[in-house]
């Protein structure tokens, strides 16, 4: 059985892509600021608290949008991202990438 930490820098090897769910939404508001992203391709809860801390770059035609992963979401492996500027609705179902550093 090999070590987490080990499992994380196989997987940052190889780029990893992760799909925007949604805003982090309230009862009354929407936070365009903070997504729920989840993770293609691997196990669902598992490996996804490995991911926090990295870095989000989602990437358009015209613009390229840097963020964070703060945190988890419920236990369904489901990450909350924070960005500095507002996500365009039109990047919910798109894809992000997730840098090494």
């Amino acid at each position: 059985m090999r070590a987490p930490f080990k499992q994380s820098v196989e997987l940052m090897a190889q780029p990893v892509y992760a799909r925007i769910v949604n805003y982090r939404i309230g009862p009354r508001e929407q936070s365009p600021k903070e997504i729920l992203i989840q993770i293609i391709g691997t196990e669902p809860a598992a490996q996804a608290g490995q991911f926090v801390g990295k870095k989000v770059v989602w990437k358009n035609k015209t613009a390229k949008l840097l963020g964070q992963i703060v945190g988890l979401h419920g236990k369904n492996g489901i990450l909350k991202a924070k960005f500095k500027r507002g996500v365009p609705g039109q990047a919910l179902g798109t894809t992000v990438e997730l840098l090494s550093s």
